[in-house]
């Protein structure tokens, strides 16, 4: 039996995005490596899981490789889930999702399918990462970031995760400018500014495209976009319990029972 880690890669571009590939590379030098992910893409499609369809699995492993590789019909969060109940013999050492084309940093995490299939290892317990490159681009180059990925993941392999808590680790484009290094960081307060684009069809049906810009409303010098703004990958520990644990006791004080 093989001594190495086993390590889950998924991500929510689809199993055929070159992202997941510079993944894959990476992991094999760490751990055996078990690839189950989206056929299609799925961005933005946050951690939406599958129960009014049936969900297929089909083994594209190639003979030539040295991992095995499973597409699913489903959701990032989707994939996750059948890695762990039906794919894998046993729990992974970790879990990586991505490399997302774009950026998963301060509130796109939300909408993320690709931290939302991290999110998900993490509920089963698994440590987990969803890597981001800030580059939209299908050909982006994913060469520099390697190394910063491979010493984040088996950091996270040595030292372990807490309970209930996973990294959002965004990478910024390295054919712009050399990265810089890495920072630990908080997720910045943003928000889109969002529009509809309306049109009409041939047969005047109106439709509607989403658009928007992105506000970074936080001046921080201790945020995920400042980090990134100046060329550092950046690092966000991300918890996925929600509960507003500091407004509790205020929460309690009104009449809720009258």
């Amino acid at each position: 039996m093989s001594k190495k880690p086993l390590i889950l890669i998924t991500n929510d571009d689809g199993v055929t995005a070159p992202g997941i590939k510079a993944l894959i590379d990476v992991m094999l030098t760490i751990g055996d490596v078990v690839v189950v992910a989206p056929d299609s893409p799925q961005s933005g499609m946050g951690h939406a899981i599958t129960l009014n369809s049936v969900l297929h699995l089909d083994n594209l492993t190639q003979k030539k490789d040295n991992y095995k590789t499973y597409s699913c019909s489903g959701t990032p969060a989707d994939c996750v889930k059948i890695a762990i109940n039906e794919v894998l013999n046993r729990k992974p050492d970790l879990c990586v999702s991505g490399v997302n084309h774009g950026s998963n940093a301060s509130i796109n995490v939300i909408y993320s399918g690709t931290m939302s299939a991290a999110i998900e290892a993490g509920i089963e317990g698994i440590p987990a990462i969803g890597f981001s490159l800030l580059d939209y681009n299908w050909n982006a180059n994913f060469e520099h970031s390697k190394p910063y990925i491979k010493q984040i993941a088996q950091q996270v392999l040595n030292n372990k995760l807490p309970e209930g808590i996973v990294l959002n680790v965004n990478i910024p484009n390295s054919d712009k400018k050399e990265i810089k290094g890495i920072k630990v960081c908080r997720q910045a307060k943003a928000n889109w500014k969002e529009k509809f684009d309306k049109r009409k069809t041939p047969q005047g049906k109106d439709y509607y495209w989403l658009t928007g810009e992105f506000e970074n409303l936080d001046k921080g010098k201790d945020t995920d976009e400042f980090a990134l703004e100046k060329h550092y990958i950046s690092v966000v520990p991300v918890k996925f319990d929600l509960t507003a644990h500091h407004f509790l006791q205020q929460l309690n004080t009104w009449n809720l029972n009258d």
